[in-house]
């Protein structure tokens, strides 16, 4: 056996390692489950191949009682996991799903996209737009997904994610802003926790370098050609483009005892300045750690985030 193959190149244990010979082991995420009707939600839920190029699925998901014609608001939720591990087929990301769609009436689409290492950065964003063009290809009803014909409101559409999936939905609110898909109508994001940096340190990242070093080494793991840590990709602050964010409201979540959080206070802050005209809140989880929500759902502060989604969400149709 070549000695290479168990020779470990990185070791970014708990999340995976890579060895020498170009393997590479995934050590979270790695657990899926089948799309199935839920008992406890009546959600119903099934995969479809968005990118027949690079033959990637969206997990979708639909309420089950719902008239024949009836039609929902969309959300377009991004996976984290440091663009490396998971997948919308984790127990946790479709156990989530389910909820909120049976807690705010509306449909999600819950994508697959390629990771890295072996798919480096821009690939995620690269297919995160992908599936945008998908969706929006139902307008007319005679799109390739039955469930989005006939129940998709593509006048109502989110983009939401956690980690570094609240980083691509802002990503995809951006190129939104600059690009317009005409076939959807996109009225808000929902970042949780959402993945930000930048070189200079802000409110507590000065007390913990050691956690800045590993963040920012994931950072280029992911995206080897990044400018740096001050790339716009991962640093707003540093987007000169910010004030065109493509939708009118923003909610942000952060948790009190995330490594994450200032940066989600800190996004706040920047847009409210940048000359953006809409509308920006963040709801702060005390005691909490990053994306609690997934790990620990039925805790109160999760059962919280919840509700406050599906009320943003719907929002729109009660104004």
């Amino acid at each position: 056996m070549d000695s290479t193959s168990s020779e470990i190149a990185l070791d970014y244990s708990p999340f995976l390692r890579t060895y020498k010979d170009g393997r590479v082991e995934r050590l979270m995420g790695i657990h899926v489950v089948p799309p199935s009707l839920d008992p406890k939600t009546n959600v119903q839920s099934k995969d479809v191949i968005y990118s027949q190029e690079q033959n990637l699925p969206s997990r979708l998901f639909l309420p089950k009682n719902i008239n024949p014609n009836q039609k929902l608001p969309v959300l377009v939720y991004y996976h984290g996991g440091g663009f490396c591990i998971e997948s919308p087929f984790s127990p946790h990301y479709h156990n989530f799903c389910n909820k909120l769609v049976a807690e705010a009436n509306i449909i999600i689409v819950s994508i697959d996209y390629r990771r890295a290492p072996e798919h480096h950065l821009p690939a995620a964003y690269d297919d995160s737009w992908t599936v945008l063009e998908w969706v929006a290809s139902h307008v007319n009803g005679d799109g390739p997904d039955e469930w989005l014909n006939h129940h998709a409101d593509l006048n109502s559409v989110f983009f939401s994610g956690d980690s570094a999936g609240g980083n691509i939905a802002h990503r995809m609110a951006m190129k939104y802003g600059e690009q317009k898909l005409s076939d959807i109508n996109l009225v808000g994001i929902v970042l949780i926790h959402p993945y930000f940096w930048g070189k200079e340190p802000i409110g507590n990242e000065v007390k913990e370098a050691e956690t800045r070093s590993k963040i920012e080494g994931f950072w280029y793991f992911a995206y080897p050609a990044a400018s740096g840590s001050d790339d716009p990709w991962i640093n707003p602050a540093t987007d000169p483009l910010f004030g065109s964010l493509g939708c009118s409201r923003v909610l942000i979540f952060v948790a009190e005892k995330d490594f994450l959080r200032d940066r989600g206070w800190y996004y706040s802050e920047l847009l409210k300045k940048s000359g953006w005209e809409g509308s920006v809140e963040v709801i702060e989880a005390k005691e909490e750690n990053h994306v609690f929500h997934l790990f620990n759902p039925e805790n109160e502060n999760a059962k919280a985030l919840l509700k406050s989604m599906a009320s943003f969400i719907n929002q729109e149709e009660k104004s």
